[in-house]
């Protein structure tokens, strides 16, 4: 078959990038960090990236032949990446509730967006910090509010110990520290 009669995709699928799913009622919670974060990336493709992109695949596709065009092709791809990422991160923020961890600041018991230290029943200790879906970094020692660990530790005071269901049997973590951002 002839390459003029294949159809190109639209990228309208959304392969790969559907959303995280919440907690049946859950709200998508985020701090203020981390929703500026995302709008400033939102803003960026829209205002910069996006535009440029338009404008190489726009005189990629005045050179002629498309079908063995690099620039022309890379660039439909990498445009429908884009704005497959916008449409990700627009869904994102409108269903976005910020909350500022800060306004917890010298309490014990464990909210969103603390720092909590714990001990895990095998005597290791470990620090992690419960953010929202959108934003948290395991790298930084980040997890999502809605993962096992922060489930288990949510709601809970320092000092207190709590049971982590595991495919390997139920863990004990105690609680030894709760830390919040100051109040700004």
């Amino acid at each position: 078959m002839s390459k003029a009669f294949t159809k190109e995709s639209d990228g309208d699928d959304d392969e790969g990038l559907s959303l995280p799913p919440l907690p049946a009622g859950g709200k998508n919670y985020i701090t203020p960090a981390g929703y500026a974060r995302l709008r400033t990336e939102l803003l960026a493709l829209i205002d910069d990236e996006r535009p440029k992109l338009v404008e190489i695949v726009h005189w990629a596709a005045s050179n002629g032949d498309r079908s063995e065009n690099g620039d022309y092709l890379y660039g439909k791809k990498r445009l429908r990446e884009i704005d497959r990422r916008i449409r990700f991160l627009t869904k994102r923020l409108e269903i976005a509730e910020v909350v500022d961890p800060s306004v917890h600041a010298g309490s014990d018991q464990v909210f969103f967006g603390a720092s909590v230290t714990y001990a895990d029943s095998d005597g290791s200790e470990r620090e992690v910090t419960i953010m929202g879906i959108d934003e948290a970094d395991s790298a930084l020692g980040q997890i999502s509010w809605i993962s096992p660990v922060a489930r288990a530790l949510l709601k809970a005071r320092e000092g207190d110990e709590v049971q982590l269901p595991t495919p390997g049997g139920q863990r004990t973590l105690e609680i030894l520290a709760v830390r919040y951002p100051p109040k700004t």
